[in-house]
């Protein structure tokens, strides 16, 4: 595949038009904005904005399919409809290959083998995973001699909205769709308006599977006094599910409140890496350099912060910066690039602003800290340059705030107790990773981590039956196996005497 504005339209919806997805029809609304490369900065589309007429006609569409009849649909059918959804991915595999290229600039293998891969194994694992999905039961006897039995059951929630993220579009964005139907809820999702379109062409697919009319529908649009908060503040949204920056996730918690309504948020991070003398020297370097430049650092699970114990310090920096300097920086076809640009123009001023603040906290720059110079198209996208800072305090803001983009500050460290401390000390908590290659102490510091997730000698892979969520500001709620199937139904203790 080469990377063209003519592939890329093919990946769109609609030619040079995303409309929304509502009550099983494809609609327009008179607003639109452009949806542009981060690759080159050209006009990859026209995407409809939201208004509130239009999510208030889908989340009625919602609950209308829900009364109709979705909820009432076995855990066998449920798993039927996700295993179409899933071939329909399939079988557009390509298709859906273009358009997280084209909206994220990513490299073309990763979005071949895992963003869409993964969105396939999404709705998999959860239709496998009902199918099979057991119920607590007990027998108990009362005071006065009864025997009773108890099971616990699992009824639909109602309309659930979805809003997820733009640095992993379909992956994340299926991650919540998919239990989220096989619960028998209805959905009413918005993608991040940065990464619109392989959310519509799920839609596309959910159309031709024959979905029925209302289960699932799709918005487009952005967050405040738009999309985002007419979905929020609808009061026929039973729950909401959110990806996203931790202020957002505050917002969206205050406007839910007087409903009381379910949330699951998974926030921001300032996550760490922490690598012991005894560490595997090549993996961990191999294993750092990915988990802070994977997706230009646009990973909630990215490390930011490295910890590394002294006698190694010098040895691991000048390591790092060597394999860091050999990362190729490109467009997504060229076969040689293993890392894109940032989603956007906007956010790289974001990220640069972080550059410039290093510099005058302390930092002493190991390596990038600058833009690229292509000379030619690509000079019009938003690329940096993968960055290593070391001498920061701890309490300065660029080892304190999340960037989101390629960059790391390491320190070094003296103690087990020392960095263990210097690890909490966040307002964060979402991962970790630890490396060393005595087992004892991984399992040790692990459960010292203030996080949802701590890898010891690996990052970014996991079990999708496992919890998966972070703790502080990084979110509230765990996803993923039997904790989404949880929170996506709401859990009913039936009490029955039988004597």
């Amino acid at each position: 595949m080469t990377f063209t504005p003519a592939a890329a339209q093919r990946a769109q919806s609609s030619g040079a038009l995303l409309r929304h997805y509502v009550n099983g029809e494809f609609v327009a609304t008179a607003t639109t904005f452009p949806n542009f490369s981060p690759v080159d900065g050209h006009e990859l589309a026209q995407v409809c904005e939201a208004d509130a007429a239009t999510v208030d006609a889908a989340v009625r569409a919602a609950a209308a399919a829900q009364r109709a009849g979705w909820r009432n649909t076995t855990p066998a059918q449920r798993a039927d409809w996700l295993h179409k959804i899933a071939d329909g991915i399939e079988a557009r595999f390509d298709d859906f290959v273009a358009a997280e290229v084209a909206d994220t600039g990513r490299p073309l293998e990763q979005a071949r083998k895992l963003d869409i891969a993964r969105g396939i194994a999404n709705f998999r694992t959860f239709a496998d995973l009902i199918r099979t999905a057991n119920s607590e039961f007990f027998e108990t006897h009362a005071a006065d001699g009864s025997e009773l039995i108890n099971y616990v059951t699992r009824k639909p929630l109602g309309v659930v909205g979805i809003i997820s993220p733009w640095n992993l579009p379909l992956l994340l964005f299926t991650w919540k769709v998919a239990p989220a139907l096989a619960m028998g809820n209805c959905v009413v999702a918005k993608p991040s308006e940065e990464t619109p379109t392989s959310a519509t062409l799920l839609a596309e697919v959910m159309h031709d599977i024959g979905l029925p009319r209302g289960v699932f529908n799709l918005i487009h649009g952005h967050g405040p006094n738009a999309a985002g908060e007419f979905l929020t503040r609808h009061p026929e949204i039973s729950a909401i599910t959110f990806t996203g920056e931790s202020r957002t996730g505050s917002t969206i918690m205050k406007t839910v409140a007087d409903g009381v309504k379910e949330i699951s948020f998974e926030l921001g991070g300032k996550n760490a890496a922490v690598v012991f003398a005894d560490a595997d020297f090549d993996e961990a370097v191999a294993g750092v350099l990915k988990s802070s430049f994977t997706n230009a650092g646009q990973v909630c699970l990215c490390s930011e912060r490295v910890y590394v114990e002294r006698p190694i310090f010098e040895r691991f920096v000048a390591a790092l910066k060597e394999k860091t300097e050999a990362l190729r920086i490109g467009a997504p076809d060229d076969p040689s690039t293993t890392m894109g640009p940032l989603i956007s123009r906007g956010h790289r001023e974001k990220v640069l602003s972080y550059f410039r603040l290093a510099v005058e906290e302390g930092a002493t720059v190991v390596t990038g800290g600058t833009v690229p110079q292509f000379g030619d198209a690509r000079d019009q996208g938003a690329f940096v340059m993968p960055t290593i800072w070391t001498g920061l305090a701890d309490n300065a803001r660029c080892v304190k705030e999340e960037i989101f983009g390629p960059v790391c500050h390491v320190a070094p460290f003296d103690s087990e107790d020392e960095v263990i401390g210097r690890v909490n000390d966040s307002a964060y908590g979402l991962a970790a990773s630890v490396w060393t290659t005595h087992l004892a102490r991984g399992h040790r510091v692990a459960r010292q981590i203030e996080t949802g997730i701590v890898w010891v000698n690996a990052w970014f892979v996991r079990d999708l039956r496992t919890p998966f969520g972070g703790t502080k500001l990084s979110g509230i709620g765990r996803e993923g196996g039997r904790h989404s199937l949880d929170f996506y139904s709401e859990l009913t203790n039936v009490c029955v005497r039988i004597a």
